[in-house]
């Protein structure tokens, strides 16, 4: 497999490689000159009549060539590889492989011999340990299809401030695609887990940065009830195909609307454990928030006053039309995209064009399956020509609603559900 990336250009600002950056003068740089602008009616376009309001210059990704990647993802790294979906790539209701993110935290593994891949279930609180084939878990289990939503637990970090540590996703770090394998609940009932099991974790042959192969670069997982739900899959497909290396050919698990992370990859080992899994990144504050709300840029507390992250909260995405839109010839415009909510179902949704003061209630679809998300759309008729923001906002069915600003900031950045929000020019 090819991985490629150009170099940015000389005169490139190198914070330019973020998308959905902080602040409305980066927003407004992005929305109307980073992104091509969307003609409707078969109206021209002119880009140059708003080079005056976005005086910070246009917003461009870092070229990138990936093989079985769309071109137009972001590279955030390339050690490990950490790469953004554009939200206008994500218009898709199931999203294509090619556009999905990518979320590593060591490197992939070697060559991999699929015919001779095996699956090992072991821990305190398993009663054998028991090994699988591939070829085995395909041929004694009943397979089972279902789209399920993942979203990195960084997803909206760039928008903090102070910035939280780690790699600064915009809002593209979220999927939803079809995975097809066994039900993780089917093969820990063959294998015998005993009534002392708490936890639920994985581990992978992804290989730690250093290249020390005694070192784990990240072994996360969830708790029993997560792991015997029906969605909870140990799959070998997405999208109907074989998964590709970068997102954990030959096999892997799928735990839909938690954090991405949550769902390891290139999985050989699952252990069933009677305490709180201890792996790597499950501690030192990794994908955990502070249990209680801290000061803006405070030091992080230590583990036991922090609480793991689990199922993702309300969120929602524009998706169409792409950021940067010039519209002419018309003052009402389709706006769609999805929302989900974790665990939960999302109940309404709701666009802005005035900043908030009056909201607009969508058409909202219900999920395909749980743990899928949710389609949505509306005509927004917009009052006159200019500057406009569309904001997009849920509500889950247990009432909570993403909320207009950034919410309580975290030492890791995590958990942002703020409105996402995009330009658009009515000439």
């Amino acid at each position: 497999m090819e991985y490629r990336m150009q170099q940015t250009p000389p005169n490139q600002d190198k914070a330019d490689h973020t998308p959905d950056a902080t602040g409305r003068r980066t927003f407004l740089a992005k929305g109307l000159l980073g992104t091509l602008a969307l003609a409707l009616g078969g109206s021209a376009v002119n880009l140059k009549s708003l080079q005056a309001a976005a005086q910070s210059g246009s917003l461009k990704p870092a070229a990138f060539s990936m093989q079985g990647k769309h071109p137009d993802l972001v590279v955030l790294s390339d050690r490990p590889w950490n790469v953004e979906t554009p939200p206008h790539l994500l218009d898709d209701r199931v999203t294509p492989t090619d556009r999905v993110f990518i979320r590593n935290n060591g490197l992939p593994p070697g060559k991999v011999d699929a015919a001779s891949w095996t699956l090992t279930i072991e821990g305190e609180s398993a009663r054998t340990k028991k090994v699988f084939t591939l070829a085995e878990l395909q041929s004694k289990f009943k397979h089972y299809t279902y789209q399920l939503q993942l979203e990195c637990g960084g997803n909206g970090r760039a928008e903090f401030s102070p910035p939280g540590k780690g790699n600064q996703w915009g809002n593209g770090a979220v999927y939803c695609s079809e995975w097809t394998g066994v039900r993780v609940k089917d093969v820990l009932e063959a294998a015998g887990i005993k009534p002392d099991a708490v936890y639920v974790a994985y581990y992978g042959k992804d290989v730690h940065l250093s290249g020390d192969t005694s070192k784990v670069p990240i072994s996360r997982g969830v708790p029993i009830k997560k792991a015997l739900e029906d969605e909870s899959l140990i799959a070998w497909a997405i999208n109907g195909k074989a998964i590709p290396e970068m997102h954990g050919y030959p096999l892997r698990v799928v735990f839909g609307g938690w954090p991405a992370s949550a769902s390891g990859k290139w999985v050989d080992r699952i252990v069933v454990r009677n305490k709180v899994h201890d792996g790597p990144k499950m501690n030192k504050g990794s994908y955990m928030v502070p249990a209680r709300p801290i000061p803006p840029g405070a030091p992080a507390p230590d583990d036991k006053d922090m609480r793991i992250i689990e199922s993702m909260p309300v969120r929602s995405l524009i998706t169409y039309p792409k950021t940067g839109a010039i519209v002419k010839g018309k003052k009402t415009l389709q706006v769609r995209g999805h929302a989900w909510a974790g665990d939960l179902e999302v109940k309404e949704i709701h666009v802005s064009t005035d900043f908030g003061a009056t909201w607009q209630k969508c058409e909202l679809e219900k999920p395909v399956n749980r743990l899928a998300w949710q389609h949505w759309k509306t005509q927004v008729k917009f009052p006159s020509t200019g500057y406009f923001e569309v904001w997009a906002r849920a509500t889950d069915t247990a009432g909570a609603s993403q909320p207009m600003v950034v919410p309580a900031w975290n030492p890791g950045g995590y958990l942002n559900n703020a409105c996402h929000r995009i330009a658009i020019q009515i000439a």
